[in-house]
């Protein structure tokens, strides 16, 4: 979960920037909205750029649609047994 609020920060920092920089009138006394607004579009690509990469690398190169699952089974007399499952 705070993964996906991080992205979500990230993504609302290129419109608002955007908005900052390009709608906004006001000049504060000591720094300027543009200046903030093109600040907060770099932090936007910039996040863009790293989950765009992040999420490219976790998919992985031709993941097989192979599936195993390991158990144990009990039967009634109360033994146990290893369990290996393959399935395509």
């Amino acid at each position: 979960m705070k993964w996906v609020f991080r992205e979500w920060c990230l993504a609302q920092s290129l419109p608002v920037g955007a908005i900052m920089y390009w709608a906004v009138t006001f000049q504060g006394t000591g720094f300027r909205l543009p200046t903030v607004g093109i600040i907060l579009m770099i932090a936007g690509a910039f996040g863009f750029v790293v989950s765009a990469i992040i999420f490219g690398v976790s998919r992985g190169p031709g993941r097989s649609n192979r599936h195993s699952m390991d158990g144990q089974v009990v039967d009634a007399q109360g033994n146990t047994s290893s369990m290996h499952e393959e399935s395509k």
